[in-house]
């Protein structure tokens, strides 16, 4: 089964069990507190995540995503967790700017 790994929650995996769910929904249904002011709907950008690897199992850009690209609110290695669905293992983590302070973030 295809898994995501967060490398700075101590490289805490979840399992991939629904190829039609966002990696945002995995995260949540899994426990995991992931910022997401707008509540998942592509329209900020708090939900980012860097993709360390698996960038081949991600569906491609969408338009939120382009657009928030576009204004520079994303970079090149950032996706939104709410916009990607994922398809075989992918590594990521969260940026500093939207970490929770109620999360202990690792340094990996």
């Amino acid at each position: 089964m295809p898994k995501i790994t967060i490398k700075n929650l101590n490289n805490q995996e979840v399992d991939l069990y629904d190829p039609n769910k966002s990696v945002l929904q995995h995260l949540g249904e899994a426990y995991i507190d992931w910022m997401q002011a707008c509540g998942g709907k592509g329209r900020c950008t708090t939900c980012a995540m860097v993709v360390h690897n698996g960038t081949q199992y991600l569906n491609a850009l969408t338009a939120a995503e382009e657009k928030f690209k576009n204004l520079g609110r994303l970079n090149s290695n950032q996706r939104l967790a709410c916009q990607c669905v994922a398809s075989g293992d992918i590594v990521i983590s969260t940026p500093e700017k939207y970490q929770l302070p109620h999360v202990n973030y690792s340094d990996n």
